[in-house]
């Protein structure tokens, strides 16, 4: 075990644990998206969940970064919540965020989550949105794909991974255009994934929905 300190806050953690994990196990807040604590490696593709270690020149991503003794961090300076909500609105600003109250993921949303902890809207006035012609992805069998709500968080991807051992799903195109994919064609989805739905209940943002649902509410 290592001592460290959280906002003043004296915990103890195991020697090379995830820095956000012991965050949020210590019930400290650190706005992220892309976490989940069986990755090993997180992809730290929100780049919200900064932090302030004492020593280190510049706030750091905290679920990249292990405990050690005598780590002293802080959560809620200035420039770490400058970074947060940057990059907060940088994700706005190419999402389409007008349905809210027709989403699945209405009220446990994790944009909804982080806009009210970081106190920002949701509709970011001063940014000018990009718009992106992106269309919802109807072609798996058993589930349908809306890249505009999309974080590109690639928690999907790891549960898929875990669940089938090779994932059925995947991160295609560049830039602006990056979205989640399906591997194969639609007869071999339908007989190689289990519609087991644990890829729409760890999406954060309902970008991910199962067609049962779909034919209920559209």
């Amino acid at each position: 075990m290592v001592n460290l300190i959280v906002d003043g806050k004296e915990i103890k953690a195991s020697e090379g644990a995830n820095l956000l994990r012991v965050c949020l196990d210590n019930e400290i807040y650190v706005p992220n998206l892309c976490y989940l604590k069986e990755m090993e490696h997180p992809p730290a593709s929100c780049r919200l969940c900064f932090v302030a270690i004492e020593g280190y020149p510049q706030p750091v991503t905290s679920c990249t970064e292990v405990v050690r003794e005598g780590m002293v961090v802080m959560t809620d300076t200035p420039e770490v919540r400058r970074l947060q909500k940057s990059a907060f609105e940088l994700l706005l600003s190419v999402r389409r965020i007008s349905f809210c109250k027709t989403c699945i993921a209405n009220k446990r949303c994790g944009l909804q989550k982080i806009a009210r902890f970081l106190g920002v809207k949701l509709r970011v006035a001063h940014l000018n949105r990009i718009d992106v012609d992106r269309e919802v992805d109807h072609t798996h069998p058993y589930l349908d794909y809306d890249p505009d709500k999309c974080v590109l968080c690639e928690r999907c991807i790891f549960v898929c991974g875990n669940i089938n051992k090779t994932p059925m799903l995947s991160l295609a195109h560049r830039g602006l255009n990056t979205s989640v994919t399906f591997f194969e064609s639609a007869a071999i989805l339908e007989n190689s994934c289990k519609g087991c739905g644990a890829c729409v209940e760890i999406c954060p943002v309902g970008a991910l929905t199962l067609k049962s649902h779909n034919k209920v509410t559209g």
